[in-house]
């Protein structure tokens, strides 16, 4: 059995991950359950990408694996899902304030794109049947935490119930320097 490591860019992270490899078909080709590429080993020109149009699903595991775009063209060209459901577990990877074209929105303002990405990550939720009520983890990352920590009470009308569990992050950047803050969650969805 051959495994390769990947290196993933999903909104500005980095990381490798020998874990994601798969077993390698006699054809060799390699389907990687992260970013659903099929990797065709001898020749890396036939590599290939799901097509999405929004959401697919696909079953492993006992449990319904489906990935949500909210802004698919965005997100294709990127390389990441914005949410991913396994089970009763949603991850959604962060959320940035930018508009339907993926350029960014609020530039300078930092309270402002913090309601942008909130008002993305609704969305999301609401894709999936849920509030921020579900939210379990709610992690934060900003290059300007002083900043932040002026302006998250705005956090109280988002979180009314109950907050989540999770991190508060100052980074030195994030995926493009027009971005001040990057949200990102896991929800639990119970039956």
């Amino acid at each position: 059995m051959k495994t390769i490591t990947y290196l993933l860019i999903i909104t500005g992270l980095i990381a490798t991950n020998p874990a994601i490899a798969q077993n390698i078909d006699p054809h060799g080709t390699e389907t990687s359950a992260v970013t659903g590429l099929v990797y065709d080993l001898k020749d890396p020109s036939k590599t290939t990408s799901p097509a999405y149009k929004g959401t697919s699903s696909i079953k492993k595991n006992k449990d319904s694996i489906t990935y949500f775009l909210l802004r698919p063209e965005i997100e294709k060209a990127y390389g990441y899902s914005h949410a991913v459901k396994i089970g009763n577990t949603i991850k959604v990877s962060g959320a940035v304030s930018m508009d339907n074209q993926g350029n960014p929105t609020a530039i300078g303002d930092l309270e402002q794109q913090m309601k942008n990405c909130y008002s993305d990550l609704e969305k999301i939720l609401n894709h999936y049947d849920c509030t921020f009520d579900d939210v379990v983890v709610e992690n934060i990352f900003t290059i300007n935490m002083p900043k932040f920590l002026e302006v998250a009470a705005y956090r109280t009308t988002i979180y009314k119930n109950h907050f989540p569990t999770g991190s508060w992050v100052g980074v030195k950047e994030l995926a493009l320097p027009e971005f001040l803050i990057e949200i990102e969650l896991e929800v639990h969805k119970a039956d």
